[in-house]
């Protein structure tokens, strides 16, 4: 019986071992790419910026047009989510924060009476939407961990076309922002029409109204905003997919190392508890040997 115990012991302990094994080494892939993910993003920031200022120029230049084009809609019938998650699981809550936090805002805009066209990137959200009778208008795959920027150009093109169209009034994306190593937030904001990269607070408010611009526009800054839309949608998604890839490695890094840890843990306890089980069955057979040669002596 102990030594059967025994060697169940052995097999649990050796398959832990495996399972580490395979922890550990996704542990240390996941904590190379953050790197590379951190480096891709620094790089990425000067056009986004600039693509910013350009925006208040414009918008500087013709109040009016940007009253058109920046801002949040009065009426919202049809609204664009695009939600960004990653292809593969075994990352924390990296996915599942995203999904949820997409779900409250399909039943929130649907309180509102606003229908809600979901646009996935990423394998894993299909599935969910799917499993919650929710449909999924388009789904991207394959490009979460590394996007390049035709991949944000595709999904842009893809967000945008009900927005021009007429048939949506909006287009909002949830995502996860990489804010550093250690901290990595779902946000929900609005990416059409443009939102005026000053702010939102009253002071903006006046600035906005008193603000005369200098630049000398061609095309005309109505124009130009028009133009500077799907740009501008383009850079917030690969910006989004940037930190996605960012905050996806860094939640799979820190829960592999949980898992690497967990598996170290149970493999001390299985260890322990087959020592007791072999120091068990020693001590049954030192007793049975005792026992048998002690009735040998008495006869």
């Amino acid at each position: 019986m102990a030594g059967g115990q025994e060697r169940v012991l052995r097999r649990r302990i050796k398959s832990v071992q495996a399972t580490r094994k395979i922890t550990k080494a996704m542990e240390l892939i996941a904590a190379s790419q953050i790197a590379r993910a951190q480096s891709r993003i620094a790089k990425n920031r000067p056009y986004r910026d600039g693509m910013a200022r350009i925006i208040i120029e414009a918008a500087k230049g013709d109040p009016n047009a940007a009253k058109k084009m920046l801002g949040t809609p009065e009426k919202v019938d049809v609204a664009v989510i695009v939600v960004i998650v990653g292809d593969r699981g075994l990352s924390g809550a990296y996915n599942s924060s995203a999904l949820r936090a997409t779900e409250r805002l399909v039943i929130e805009l649907k309180s509102q009476g606003t229908e809600a066209l979901i646009i996935a990137v990423g394998k894993k959200a299909g599935p969910y939407f799917r499993f919650r009778g929710q449909d999924v208008h388009q789904t991207f795959l394959g490009f979460a961990d590394r996007p390049e920027f035709a991949d944000a150009q595709e999904v842009a093109r893809e967000a945008a076309a009900p927005f021009l169209s007429g048939e949506a009034q909006q287009v909002l994306l949830v995502s996860t922002r990489f804010i550093s190593a250690a901290t990595q937030k779902v946000e929900t904001r609005q990416l059409l029409p443009l939102v005026d990269p000053r702010g939102s607070t009253e002071e903006d408010e006046d600035a906005k109204s008193e603000l005369v611009g200098y630049t000398e526009f061609e095309p005309e800054a109505e124009q130009l905003l028009e133009d500077l839309a799907p740009k501008a949608l383009e850079s917030e998604i690969f910006t989004a997919l940037l930190e996605g890839s960012a905050s996806f490695h860094t939640s799979q890094q820190r829960a592999m190392a949980a898992a690497t840890e967990n598996a170290d843990d149970l493999s001390q306890t299985l260890s322990r508890i087959m020592n007791r089980a072999r120091q068990d069955a020693i001590t049954t057979e030192i007793m049975e040997i005792v026992g048998g040669a002690e009735a040998l002596r008495q006869d």
